[in-house]
């Protein structure tokens, strides 16, 4: 039998201000790019735990969801996990080999204000 439970539900970082900035990121693509990066995400819900290439740690509790989009581009989802869920914290188009500071940074500052 076939299990179609998700075993990391993911949600969406919500600021003070109730944005969710990765859920406004991804609706900002085109459909294709959506599809991709929305396929990318549920492998990880229902397949945790998952590694490369679909999935990476980053370090600081932190993870990537890694999605190859059309045209050469690299989407990255970065979230955390709380208590059997993931945790949405920022999303961006990869333009260098190493995941810039910046972002990670974002990241890491999110995290704080959810756990």
């Amino acid at each position: 039998m076939i299990d179609r439970s998700k075993k990391l539900p993911a949600l969406f970082y919500e600021n003070g201000t109730g944005v969710k900035p990765v859920r406004e990121w991804i609706l900002e693509l085109g459909n294709s790019d959506r599809h991709t990066i929305g396929k990318d995400i549920q492998k990880v819900e229902f397949g945790w735990p998952i590694g490369r290439p679909h999935c990476a740690p980053l370090g600081d509790g932190l993870w990537e969801v890694r999605s190859s989009l059309g045209g050469n581009r690299i989407a990255r989802v970065i979230f955390c996990m709380g208590d059997g869920y993931m945790v949405l914290l920022h999303a961006f188009i990869k333009k260098t080999q190493k995941t810039p500071q910046h972002d990670i940074d974002l990241a890491i500052k999110r995290k704080r204000e959810v756990m």
